[in-house]
């Protein structure tokens, strides 16, 4: 369906692209709904493109070009056997006007544009868009730096991964744009045009990195003269114009100098022989950046780039000679390292205003940037070829200010934070987010350490004192839990219980995660290392902390607690089965609440993970208890599936199959109500519900496949007609298979004769068009069941009942030769079990034409074959 390109429907379109923005959810949801419902229709992104092009309103016009670009990730993309979600005509009238409509465009939507140009070049660059580099070098000589700012913008979104080689005889130039370094001079005391020039320049700088990140290309190596001292003089060069007096933003000047560290550090580690004769002075350069740049915010980025500069320099063993001498190493300690350690009033500010990015780059490893993850891989880099040296060198500055603070706690904590992440830097040779610190300095004494100033700490009685250094401790405790001995590991455990009550969010983040980190350790024959037994004694102070920390201001929907409470069920499984009537209250309640506005995909998954084990432990001792279950989630789930809330309806579904499989008789004829809307193809529409309905539907097979076959045999076309849609699709096709298998096991034999011919019709036609090893792995299951349940020689009839002598060229061209494909040990059991009836119960076998293909079926799957799948499948041959 097409929408017209109207006055009428740009009017329309504009008054829900404003209701799309406001707070009232029951304004702004039926209007997400309505874009979406119409954005599968003909010239719906070209209305969009000139609503932003026309419209006389600014917050529209961006609007306008942010649903475009989301539109365009949503959908541009081909997927195989998939619908093509935006029509042909649009795709082109796309491309034919979108670089010239994003050169044009102010910058917050060129920005915009230019991701949804890097999204489609992505998918059609350079086979199906091949004019769009000619099309922007073309506007690249317009001499605009506006226009040559959204080229360089573009074409570094664009050129990333691809061959630069062959790219750059298209784009070379952007050389010529570091003749912007002369208009720099020309320009001095324009502040204006020094930041449109210094813009330029960022985004050359950016262009040069990606294009050389996987090799380096002839044209920069013949060039790389111009390319160091053009770097060299912009890492040196300073304007009082540009520099600014926001202590939070970095400018364009530091932006630069960030990105030229980035250069030179990727020519050190990667093409150091060719870098070689630069490297001194752009040691020196850095150096002394390093030494004058000031402790503000704004200067993060171009220190942390510098330094990691420095320490992938240290790291390469021709360089070592750089760094061996003690004043050398002592300077970069007491300059670089130390300095850049220091907690600042930025990171204590972050610490109490800002947790959630705090714990995002401090626990999660997105601290990419920040000083001290910078100064950490520097002494990590050191101490390759320098351990020893700088291991002595830190040990005095960590007992000094260790002292600092022992004098005066209150007013020095900061000496010991930054103690802490010395040690912390000094130790850790190799780590994961997994299992933490791998590989630890053997010259630190780890638990010494941790028993002397670790632990008093997280001992005192006061959870809210010294925020930062409990938080310190307990993120001590992740890093090194498995070089701390479990006797100490044990002494903490109730420590960090007591934490999940302090009001810093922070603290109670950092303890909830540590108790989850210590709960999946392993210990002997891979069993958890800490035992049900050995945290009884905290069962009810750990639940009830857990789930009282979700009550804190800011923690409401804190996956780190989520995670846990997951975790601590895990572990502890039916110790907590006393709890659980309150504690399914709780989750049930949480779950009401967070259905309203779905904004935390982790700590929803995590919450369900924890209804689901809930049901289980609970249910494995008393399986009657299913019935409790039911009664406090399905008003719940009834509320979520009516609001259609798309988060969470798959979630449903899986928790549903749980409750459904736990029953042992008939199904419930509240679940049987539901059955025949499980069918809807609206529901499978979204490839997200899938898997979710497909176990529903097992479920539904297994435990009631004679009341379907009686009460609801209407349905069965229904439920085949699912089948036929996932069969269609490459990405879903085993799922197909999933759901006929629990037909052929589970449904009676009568209510399924009359569509036996056809269900095989369809999966040969799907063969002859696209066959593919996952579909001829799941069809051999699929038939080695069929004869199980069915016999052999009903399989043989079926096949020749559809043409003639089909049976011998399944046998043939697909039994004999895939059949040591199908792996999974269910799988291979009953393959084995199925060839041994075809070639033990099915007489056309022994007696026809078909009697070679039996000595050939013998040889090619002989019985040490078979007895080999059924000893992996647990079964013997006899």
């Amino acid at each position: 369906m097409a929408m017209e390109l109207s006055d009428a429907n740009l009017q329309t379109l504009t008054e829900y692209l404003k209701k799309t923005l406001d707070p009232d959810p029951t304004i702004r949801r039926p209007a997400e709904k309505f874009l979406e419902s119409v954005e599968g229709n003909q010239n719906y992104p070209l209305l969009l493109l000139t609503l932003l092009e026309k419209s006389q309103d600014n917050v529209i016009k961006v609007c306008a070009s942010v649903t475009f670009k989301n539109y365009i990730k949503r959908n541009w993309r081909i997927v195989e056997d998939e619908p093509n979600k935006i029509c042909e005509a649009d795709r082109v009238a796309i491309k034919a006007n979108i670089v010239h409509l994003m050169l044009s465009s102010p910058e917050q939507i060129q920005k915009q544009l230019s991701d949804a140009i890097s999204i489609i070049g992505r998918e059609d660059f350079p086979q199906k868009w091949p004019d769009l580099l000619t099309e922007m070098v073309n506007r690249f000589q317009s001499g605009d730096f506006h226009v040559i700012n959204g080229v360089l913008r573009t074409a570094h979104s664009c050129l990333k991964g691809i061959d630069s080689n062959e790219l750059w005889t298209e784009i070379k130039l952007v050389l010529d744009a570091f003749a912007t370094i002369e208009l720099c001079s020309t320009h001095a005391n324009d502040a204006s045009a020094l930041r449109i020039l210094f813009s330029s320049l960022i985004l050359i700088s950016k262009l040069f990195y990606s294009l050389n990140f996987q090799d380096l290309p002839e044209f920069f190596e013949d060039n790389m003269e111009t390319w160091m001292n053009n770097f060299h003089t912009l890492l040196t060069l300073d304007n009082k114009l540009l520099q600014t007096d926001d202590e939070e933003e970095a400018g364009l000047l530091e932006l630069l100098k960030s990105q030229i560290c980035d250069n030179a550090a990727l020519y050190a580690q990667k093409y150091d022989e060719e870098f070689q004769r630069y490297l001194p002075r752009f040691v020196t350069a850095i150096w002394n950046l390093l030494v004058t740049t000031g402790q503000e915010v704004k200067y993060d980025l171009l220190v942390s780039n510098a330094i990691q500069f420095l320490a992938s320099v240290c790291e390469r063993p021709h360089y070592k000679n750089l760094f061996e001498d003690q004043n050398t190493l002592t300077s970069i300690c007491e300059k670089v390292i130390v300095p850049n350690m220091e907690f600042r009033a930025a990171d204590e500010e972050a610490f109490e205003d800002n947790s959630e990015e705090y714990i995002r780059r401090d626990l999660e490893g997105s601290d990419i940037d920040t000083r001290r993850r910078a100064a950490c891989d520097l002494v990590r880099g050191l101490c390759k070829f320098f351990e020893g040296p700088v291991t002595g060198i830190f040990s005095g500055y960590v007992n000094s200010m260790l002292q600092e603070y022992a004098k005066n706690p209150s007013v020095n904590w900061k000496h010991k934070d930054a103690a802490i992440y010395l040690v912390t830097s000094l130790a850790s040779k190799a780590q994961t987010q997994k299992h933490g610190i791998t590989q630890a300095n053997e010259l630190v004494n780890l638990t010494e350490f941790f028993v002397n100033h670790i632990l008093p700490d997280l001992k005192s009685a006061n959870v809210n004192e010294f925020p930062v250094l409990k938080a310190d401790g307990i993120k001590y405790i992740m890093i090194f839990r498995n070089q701390v001995p479990k006797e100490h590991l044990l002494v903490s455990i109730p420590l960090l219980i007591n934490h999940l009550q302090a009001e810093s969010i922070v603290v109670h983040t950092y303890a909830a995660h540590a108790l989850e980190r210590l709960f999946t350790m392993r210990g002997p024959n891979n069993a958890t290392l800490f035992t049900a037994a050995e945290i009884a004694p905290f069962v009810e102070i750990l639940l009830t902390n857990l789930f009282k920390a979700l009550t804190l201001p800011g923690s409401s929907e804190n996956e780190y607690i989520m995670k846990a409470i997951m975790r601590s069920f895990s572990l502890l499984q039916e110790a907590i089965i006393p709890y659980i009537p309150t504690l399914i209250t709780q989750l049930t309640q949480k779950l009401l609440a967070v259905s309203k506005n779905p904004s935390k995909p982790h700590f929803n998954h995590y919450m369900f993970e924890a209804i689901c084990l809930s049901i289980r432990i609970t249910c494995k001792a008393n399986p009657a208890a299913v019935v409790n279950f039911e009664e406090a989630l399905f008003l719940v789930f009834t509320e979520i599936l009516q609001n259609d809330v798309q988060e969470f309806i798959p979630y449903v579904f899986q928790v549903m199959s749980l409750l459904l499989e736990t029953h042992k008789n008939d199904i419930p004829s509240s679940y049987m109500a539901l059955f025949p809307h499980l069918l809807q193809p609206v529901l499978w529409e979204r490839t997200g519900n899938i898997p979710a309905l497909v176990r529903l539907l097992q479920a539904f097979l297994e435990r009631g496949s004679n009341t379907i076959a009686s009460a609801a045999a209407d349905k069965i076309p229904g439920l085949l007609g699912v089948f036929q849609k996932l069969i269609a699709s490459k990405a879903n096709d085993h799922q197909g298979f999933y759901l006929l298998n629990s037909i052929i096991e589970h449904m009676p034999p009568e209510s399924v004769d009359q569509y036996r011919k056809q269900i095989f019709i369809l999966l040969f036609q799907r063969l002859q068009n696209s066959k593919t090893t996952k579909f001829i792995k799941s069809f051999l299951v699929f038939i080695n069941l069929y004869c199980i349940k069915y016999g052999a020689l009903a399989l043989q009839e079926i096949f020749d009942g559809i043409q003639p002598k089909m049976f011998g060229m399944v046998l043939e061209k697909i039994i004999i030769p895939e059949i040591q494909k199908v792996s999974g040990n269910v799988e291979k059991k009953i393959c084995a079990v199925g060839i041994t009836k075809l070639l033990t119960e099915c007489p056309p076998m022994m007696d026809t034409e078909y009697t070679k293909l039996w000595v050939s079926t013998k040889q090619r799957v002989s019985l040490q074959y078979l007895q080999g799948y059924l000893q992996a499948a647990s079964v013997t041959l006899l």
